[in-house]
């Protein structure tokens, strides 16, 4: 199991990262070593020595001929969400739950930090904050003993805890990336952290632990959106019945009108069956879609390149500055990630939602089809995240991956049930409804030019297609749509 991607870009913290040999990489993979498979964050490397920790953002360089990096108020206007905050939609009464491994201590006054620095409300449990009337609550819930363990100073081999050992502070980028990315989102929502003590791939202690305290959480009616930035290749699991025995809060937490959100991947097409790789997996032979994602349960987010104006968020196309696919894709105000995860299902038949598709789509066949939708993760043009911990040099740092589409698409469904007064639970009918109808240009972004990476690797087109889903949301229209389509019954599925 591993979170997907969350990759931080830095130089001047001089992170060591063997596997990749990019010191301005780190992965938040917990024990898992980054990927060895073409490293979209390649371009990147010459530029982002520029940011030093602590210094470029707020209001830092957002631009260069490589990358242009979004703060929360540019992500906010590219996706159209203003129109929902002036209308006074901004998650009050809502909850998130972000589901994680190990956390870390000071991970509510990063959160303070972020939200100081780019003019955010502030949150009940964030350490100097005084609790007042209606205002958000920040708050961890915490499974087992966190083991969360200091990098050494000069770390002499891969795993610098020893063979064996999870290097727990690589969720650390995970853990700031979600929570300060739904706040930026909703940022009058409250936030459940979830927490649980390891990052075991599989086995009795990794996916197991965390669907154990998904179902706590849906249990004890503690959120109304649980978003998900961790997944594994269906085909790394010993079975489909073993997939089939996890997913117990999928079925209780949707017929509790609980939404459930996760990543898609980084990878594009590919698997493995063990992650990492170095620690006795292999690559899987055909194309592969990641669970808890490819479940007709949860709506799956992909990643795309999100070429607006990184300064203000403007929705007109800016091909001045990098990355190359926004350059080279003159005019397009989104162009697929190629890391982004998706594909078909070879666990879960066609949920009856996809169906019917947006005139032009990439067909599904019997099985289900990954993503739904898509919200950007491009290394090419990434986000900031604030970070402040031993044994990382305290600071700002660009964060990618589809582990930052998941918390922010979590973060506007909760939007849309505070717009309806109600829980939704599963949008995906509702989606693929929309996106079909005659004004789905209204809801969508539609994606049709990028292409993943991965063996028989898939490409974005006209409606749905198996790298960018439906699209990306026009949050401002969107939501208005979901809360009036309302709630679904659990639909008729395995």
């Amino acid at each position: 199991m591993r979170p997907h991607l969350s990759r931080l870009l830095h130089a001047a913290a001089a992170l060591c990262l063997p596997a990749s040999g990019l010191a301005v990489v780190v992965s938040a993979a917990g024990a898992l070593s980054p990927a060895t498979t073409t490293n979209p964050l390649a371009p990147l490397a010459g530029h982002a020595a520029a940011f030093h920790a602590g210094t470029a953002p707020p209001g830092g360089p957002v631009t260069t001929g490589a990358f242009r990096a979004f703060s929360p108020k540019s992500m906010q206007v590219s996706y159209n969400l203003p129109a929902l905050y002036d209308a006074g939609y901004e998650g009050q009464g809502e909850t998130v739950a972000i589901v994680d491994s190990f956390g870390y201590p000071q991970v509510a006054a990063n959160l303070e930090t972020f939200s100081k620095g780019y003019g955010l409300p502030l949150m009940c449990g964030m350490p100097t904050v005084t609790c007042k009337g209606t205002m958000p609550a920040f708050k961890v819930l915490t499974f087992g003993n966190r083991q969360v363990k200091p990098s050494p100073a000069n770390p002499t081999h891969a795993n610098p805890y020893g063979p064996g050992q999870e290097a727990s502070t690589g969720w650390v980028g995970e853990v700031a990336l979600d929570t300060q990315w739904v706040h930026a989102i909703a940022p009058e929502a409250s936030i459940l952290l979830v927490v649980v003590p390891t990052a075991e791939t599989l086995g009795v202690q990794g996916f197991p632990n965390m669907m154990n305290a998904e179902q706590y959480v849906v249990d004890h009616h503690l959120a109304n959106v649980v978003t998900q930035s961790f997944g594994a290749a269906e085909g790394s699991f010993g079975s489909a019945a073993s997939i089939m025995t996890l997913r117990h809060a999928f079925t209780s937490g949707t017929a509790e009108g609980i939404s459930f959100v996760a990543a898609s991947g980084d990878s594009g097409s590919f698997g493995t069956t063990k992650s990492p790789v170095g620690q006795g997996g292999s690559a899987l032979s055909t194309p592969s879609v990641g669970w808890p994602a490819s479940d007709p349960l949860v709506t799956a987010v992909g990643g795309t390149n999100l070429c607006t104006t990184a300064a203000t968020g403007s929705t007109s196309a800016n091909d001045t500055y990098g990355p190359a696919k926004c350059q080279t894709n003159s005019g397009q105000r989104e162009v697929a990630w190629s890391g982004s995860g998706g594909g078909f299902s070879s666990v879960f038949p066609k949920p009856a939602y996809q169906d019917t598709l947006p005139s032009g789509s990439t067909q599904i066949g019997s099985m289900r089809g990954v993503p739904d939708v898509s919200w950007d993760a491009s290394c090419g043009t990434f986000l900031w995240v604030y970070i402040a911990t031993p044994g990382l040099t305290a600071g700002y740092y660009g964060i990618c991956g589809t582990s930052a589409a998941s918390p922010e698409f979590a973060a506007m469904v909760a939007l849309a049930d505070q717009y309806a007064g109600e829980n939704l639970g599963l949008v995906n009918p509702t989606l693929y409804a929309l996106a079909s109808g005659p004004r789905t240009s209204t809801y969508f972004f539609d994606v049709t030019a990028g292409t993943q990476v991965g063996p028989g690797h898939y490409s974005a087109g006209t409606g749905w297609d198996p790298v960018t889903g439906l699209g990306t949301p026009n949050a401002g229209n969107l939501v208005p749509a979901l809360a009036q389509a309302g709630p679904h019954d659990t639909p008729n599925v395995i």
